[in-house]
């Protein structure tokens, strides 16, 4: 297939199919991009994925990029972004004409409950595979350690512990060498 068209396509199959925002995307980014495609691998999605946490967009448009140029330069971050977004501009525009109706309807509001809740568990799956490939010896979980006592107890920014965790990462490589 063209690879264009799969990026494509691979991006709009995970902007239709996932609800909750780009957390909740994770889990169909790395089965998809990682698993069933080989376009990177764990570790290349888990920096794709911190970046884009730290730049200005959304989480996993900015990761549609990353992959998306990664494999195909400038034109290929374009249609991945492009695959990405799409479902969501048609879902949005088709929703927002007919939100008001459902707002008061019971069973909507149970239905986006129990969507909340699956999505928490496949966030949490998505973080135990990926904890596998990162969390391999003591310093990368005392950094694990740090990071999420920062973000859970202190409510310390996202893009300060990216960058704590990579002066961190660099430091133990420098002192190893």
């Amino acid at each position: 297939m063209n690879i264009y068209l799969d990026l494509f396509l691979t991006f709009a199959k995970i902007g239709v199919m996932t609800f909750g925002g780009g957390m909740a995307m994770l889990p169909m980014l790395q089965r998809e991009v990682v698993e069933t495609r080989g376009w990177a691998t764990d570790e290349e999605l888990m920096d794709y994925y911190a970046i884009g946490q730290c730049t200005p967009g959304i989480i996993a448009v900015n990761t549609a990029t990353f992959i998306g140029r990664k494999m195909q330069g400038v034109p290929g971050g374009i249609v991945a972004t492009l695959g990405m977004v799409f479902p969501s501009v048609v879902i949005i525009t088709v929703l927002a004409s007919v939100i008001t109706a459902f707002r008061t309807v019971g069973w909507v509001n149970h239905a986006f409950a129990g969507i909340r809740v699956c999505v928490c568990v496949l966030i949490v799956n998505s973080a135990i595979k990926l904890s596998k490939k990162s969390l391999i010896d003591v310093p990368t979980v005392i950094i694990f350690a740090v990071v999420f006592s920062g973000a859970v107890f202190l409510d310390v920014s996202p893009v300060i512990l990216v960058i704590l965790a990579a002066a961190a990462g660099i430091l133990l490589q420098v002192k190893k060498s």
